[in-house]
């Protein structure tokens, strides 16, 4: 398969075609940002006009797109790939929720096309270095033959359940524990500098202890301790896959109480006006109400 389409040119989906192309696949693009656009043609990618031509000119496509309502109208819209005339499989890089992915999976397999969700991890530098994990799910034929594609831009490349829907639950998942991680690590922290010890003396033990984590260690010694909020994925992006998780869980009968609690932090940021921030912003709330920060001394 050297024909691969890809919708989605945002913070990782741009770095993801760029690897595509480099991996030496025939892309064809399609977004409403013309600067992207713009970026992947001068790489050798073909300029689409809509979804619709994008599943016209390509085997595959592969989504990677804000929300579930975005995804819904690029897969199924009047102009979506359901319409393309040669599409046989669609990859949903985004985080939708297992709800979305069935539905959109039923839909495109009433016209022969083979769905797959493929969620990610790693954030925007994952994207850039070409290393992200990359949790698919749906036929496992249909996997296989896509692999290459997901290898050009991840390293750690799993086949996580035949059924569609089971890479976004367990993306889901790992959103809820990071966000959690967050909120209850950052809180711990900020007690530990209320009565006098030092951020940094703190998180360099925590980092050489039991309670080390990706966030005490990537987030918040890593950013956070010299008081960069960047970690690249908005607070209104991390709010929406928490209220997925909240949501798809009670679905399911399985009690998220802790998780639950935790993300009304993610809830009172966004309502102070912080969505379109580095959803490390919680971590801001966090010490407003301690009264203190998380920052190396000097």
């Amino acid at each position: 398969m050297q024909d691969i389409g890809f919708i989605g040119l945002g913070a990782m989906g741009a770095h993801m075609a760029r690897h595509l192309i480099k991996a030496g696949f025939h892309l064809n693009v399609f977004d409403t940002n013309t600067v992207s656009l713009d970026m992947i043609a001068r790489l050798g990618g073909k300029v689409c006009g809509s979804a619709a031509e994008v599943g016209s000119v390509s085997e595959a496509v592969l989504v990677c797109l804000p929300t579930p309502e975005i995804v819904k109208r690029v897969a199924l819209g009047e102009e979506g790939i359901i319409h393309g005339s040669r599409a046989r499989y669609y990859v949903d890089h985004s985080t939708t929720g297992p709800s979305v992915a069935r539905e959109v999976a039923e839909a495109l397999g009433e016209r022969g096309i083979v769905a797959l969700d493929g969620p990610l991890a790693g954030g925007v530098p994952g994207a850039e270095a070409g290393t992200l994990s990359i949790m698919v799910s749906g036929g496992r034929l249909a996997y296989e033959r896509l692999e290459p594609a997901f290898r050009s831009f991840g390293r750690n490349v799993v086949h996580v359940g035949d059924d569609v829907g089971q890479g976004q639950i367990l993306k889901l998942i790992n959103n809820m524990i990071v966000g959690t991680n967050l909120v209850v690590a950052a809180e711990a922290i900020l007690f530990g500098v209320k009565a006098g010890l030092n951020a940094d003396v703190i998180l360099q033990m925590l980092n050489a202890s039991t309670a080390r984590s990706y966030v005490t260690e990537q987030i918040l010694a890593g950013r956070i301790l010299d008081r960069r909020f960047d970690f690249g994925f908005r607070l209104e992006l991390m709010r929406k896959d928490l209220r997925l998780c909240a949501s798809e869980a009670d679905a399911a009968g399985a009690p998220l109480l802790v998780s639950t609690l935790a993300k009304q932090f993610y809830e009172f940021a966004h309502a102070h006006g912080h969505a379109t921030e580095d959803m490390t912003v919680v971590v801001k709330e966090l010490e407003q109400l301690a009264g203190a920060e998380i920052a190396r001394r000097t």
